[in-house]
């Protein structure tokens, strides 16, 4: 069973996969080099945007590895190849069980911890709140400080310029410090 059969194939989204998957004690060495196989055979598949790893430092090791593609089409055909297939049934002779898998489009993917992999989003409200108070601000900045410098450019330009900034700064820096910050009132079950 693929892990995104959910997901309506007329809409084809941005998809990140978080898996969270626990290492037997004494195999987190053959278990790296699964895991090193694994990202680079995944590395090689059309609509790839890369590969995060954390590692835990407990008795029983747990590793966090999320996965991002530009289209949950190109997913599928990562998860269909007999080369995943291959990885995985490697991977799961060093595992203790089938591990925790969530697959995240859309706004969810700026609302993720680091530190607690396979957590459900935050309501929606609440995604929509804080991603609009920060697109508002960036907005303004932009409009104060960066659009007067692309004047010279056509409007359309102009708009194509300020909207991959936004949404650059949104992904990349601002919504993972932001989700961080407001994680008690993003995931109230986390901070009682």
């Amino acid at each position: 069973m693929n892990i995104i059969d959910s997901v309506n194939n007329a809409d084809d989204p941005p998809v990140t996969v978080d898996v969270l998957q626990r290492v037997k004690p004494g195999c987190e060495m053959a278990f790296e080099q699964v895991l090193t196989d694994l990202i680079a055979a995944a590395r090689s598949f059309k609509g790839h945007l890369g590969v995060n790893v954390f590692r835990s430092g407990s008795t029983s090791p747990e590793y966090r590895i999320v996965f991002k593609f530009d289209r949950v089409s190109h997913l599928k055909q990562w998860e269909a190849s007999p080369l995943r297939q291959k990885l995985l049934k490697r991977a799961s002779q060093l595992t203790v069980d089938t591990g925790q898998i969530s697959v995240l489009t859309g706004l969810e993917t700026w609302f993720t911890l680091p530190t607690q992999p396979g957590l459900s989003p935050p309501p929606r409200y609440k995604m929509v709140i804080l991603s609009g108070i920060a697109i508002f601000i960036l907005l303004n900045l932009a409009t104060t400080f960066i659009v007067p410098l692309l004047l010279p450019l056509p409007p359309l330009l102009r708009t194509l310029v300020v909207v991959l900034l936004i949404v650059s700064i949104m992904t990349y820096v601002v919504m993972p410090r932001l989700t961080r910050l407001f994680a008690g009132w993003l995931y109230p079950k986390l901070h009682p």
